[in-house]
């Protein structure tokens, strides 16, 4: 299922180019355009889920195959050994701009406590 208006949906269908990192069957990494770290990607679900809880509620292995997907980039990118931090925004409060779950991966620099 894809949303004809949503950002993600357009890039997993190759409307919009991104630098892609990673692809699974069910999941797309790719370079955040506005990046807050040194390694800073983006790790989406292919089908449209708003949110962390909506995919749950409709198909939670996909969510796993994210998490998944994660680690892999955080090896791909070299940041897996030193470390990196998994960032998921739920809600316009928390800053979610795009309304396609997806988690950042961020790595490459020391991560401070607590964040925002």
């Amino acid at each position: 299922m894809a949303e004809p208006d949503c950002l993600f949906c357009k890039i997993v269908a190759g409307d919009i180019p991104a630098d892609l990192v990673h692809e699974t069957a069910t999941t797309l990494a790719f370079r955040d355009l506005q990046p807050q770290a040194p390694v800073h990607v983006l790790v989406i679900p292919k089908q449209h889920h708003p949110t962390a809880a909506a995919l749950v509620d409709n198909d939670p292995s996909v969510l796993a195959e994210v998490i998944a997907a994660a680690g892999d980039v955080a090896v791909s990118q070299g940041v897996s050994e030193s470390g990196y931090r998994l960032v998921v925004n739920t809600g316009s409060e928390a800053h979610q701009t795009v309304f396609h779950v997806h988690v950042h991966v961020l790595g490459g620099r020391s991560m401070g406590w607590p964040p925002g």
